[in-house]
């Protein structure tokens, strides 16, 4: 099945980054960066399909060499916080090929980024494990016509109602400071999404391929779904070779879940046709004829009748008569239009425990990551620390032993600064305590939806009863129109 993921990020060096290691791990290539004497070497990494350098008309020739291109992006930027590169991260689309995988990355590329004036170098990831995507390097200054780099922002005069240019005390202007390009403006990220879905749904189809993508939420797309968590490198793998884990259940059971809301709201929705379906009045051939149809009529009254009729017989229908009754009189429902609003009632009471389901399973996720991310923090913390006192060229050789618990401890780093802000109060106790209460509430709400579905069930009892009484009535009315003939 086709998924949808792009994700954006910022290749900055106050994280420690480096656009030369970043794309000598993503291309698998040996680069030196010059700006820090370090030799990036990964050469033995695996999984990469296809590498290029895409350039526009006014980037110079030897940018088509990626140690080139970087090396120049780290000596233009002299600031310790500089940001040098952009990328983006896709997954491809598992049932085009190879060779289709790669046409549909360059045209992506090409008419979203390289058009406007970014260099971009791409590697597409492919380890058999069911996960191929591709990484897209981006250079962040766009290119003056003599091929030399340009400025990122420029300054430009305030001025003030009479079109004056602002003076201030020490006899300078005031200014403010303006991007020369518009791509790190926020509605960009959106195009960029929109821009992935589109093409490669155009490839797709164009394969013959029914699977189609899209970069809109669940929310915006107006289905009421619960969306599955984040797996994570560790727990994909573990997965894949048959090995539950706990993020792989709380996705088994998001997705049971997911089944069942699907189901209800299908019943619900016929359940509302069909009692639209019979609120319209009934042609009869000859008007002399009363429509005898039991939507006319107390359908308490009706029903009981019938039970009346059927009470010697002991068969599952009489079961179904009485089991209808009570639920009519419990709820007391005499008519069409009261029974339409009892189910309209169900429809809204299914849409706001889904919601509320929904946003109670995002915080246990948001809880349960919150918690994760400072347990890693607080196990590599000591880790990074003996890194960053190492000196530069010590760092490469630590760096390679401890990999990924560096990368973890940076994960989690900027995880916590995301979704705690200036607070670097790391209280896990009582975040574990509001996981249970999240947990118990869910339980709560999962409970209400089995509640709804029973209703739903019993409302579908109704319709089947009343089904049987149009169709009873038809007869009687057929034998009246007989009669009249004769």
């Amino acid at each position: 099945m086709a998924i949808y993921h792009l994700c954006i990020k910022i290749i900055s060096r106050s994280k420690g980054k480096s656009a030369v290691a970043a794309s000598a791990y993503r291309s698998g290539e040996t680069i030196k960066n010059e700006y820090d004497g370090i030799v990036h070497d990964f050469t033995r990494k695996g999984g990469i399909t296809h590498t290029e350098i895409l350039l526009p008309q006014n980037a110079p020739q030897e940018f088509s060499d990626r140690g080139t291109l970087w090396n120049s992006v780290e000596r233009i930027e002299k600031s310790k916080n500089s940001q040098l590169a952009r990328e983006i991260e896709i997954a491809l689309p598992k049932e085009l090929d190879n060779e289709k995988q790669i046409e549909l990355v360059q045209e992506y590329v090409k008419e979203n980024f390289v058009k406007v004036g970014m260099c971009a170098d791409i590697a597409l990831h492919d380890k058999n494990d069911g996960n191929p995507h591709a990484h897209i390097l981006l250079t962040m200054r766009p290119l003056n016509e003599d091929k030399t780099w340009g400025a990122k922002s420029k300054k430009e005069y305030i001025l003030d109602n009479n079109g004056e240019k602002i003076k201030l005390k020490n006899d300078n202007y005031k200014t403010k400071k303006i991007d020369t390009v518009d791509w790190n403006e926020q509605d960009k990220a959106e195009q960029w999404r929109k821009a992935w879905a589109d093409i490669a749904n155009k490839y797709l189809e164009e394969n013959s391929i029914q699977e189609k993508v899209d970069h809109r939420s669940y929310q915006r797309q107006g289905i009421e779904q619960i969306p599955t968590i984040h797996l994570g490198v560790s727990a994909s793998q573990m997965e894949k070779k048959g090995i539950a884990t706990d993020r792989g259940n709380i996705n088994r059971e998001i997705k049971h879940q997911n089944k069942l809301l699907r189901e209800i709201a299908r019943r619900i929705k016929v359940l509302l046709n069909w009692i639209r379906g019979i609120g319209k009045e009934e042609k009869v051939e000859n008007e002399n004829i009363k429509s005898t149809l039991p939507t006319k009529e107390n359908l308490l009254s009706v029903l009981e009748n019938l039970i009346r009729k059927n009470a010697d017989k002991n068969n599952a229908d009489l079961e179904k008569y009485i089991e209808s009754y009570q639920l009519l009189k419990e709820k007391n429902i005499t008519s069409i239009n009261q029974l339409k609003d009892s189910i309209t009632d169900l429809r809204d009471k299914n849409y706001k425990t889904t919601r509320a389901l929904k946003d109670t399973e995002k915080k246990i996720d948001e809880k349960t990551q919150l918690i994760d991310q400072s347990e890693k923090y607080l196990k590599y913390k000591d880790t990074y620390k003996a890194y960053t006192k190492l000196k530069k060229n010590k760092q490469e050789d630590f760096y390679n032993e401890h990999t990924a618990e560096l990368i973890l401890f940076e994960s989690a780093k900027k995880h916590l600064k995301e979704h705690l802000g200036e607070s670097k109060t790391l209280a896990i106790s009582k975040w574990k305590s509001e996981l249970n209460t999240l947990k118990k509430d869910k339980k709560s709400l999962y409970n209400q939806i089995l509640e709804v579905r029973e209703e739903v069930e019993q409302a579908e009892k109704v319709k089947t009863c009343i089904e049987q009484l149009q169709e009873h009535s038809k007869e009687l009315s057929q034998v009246k129109r007989n009669e009249l003939d004769i």
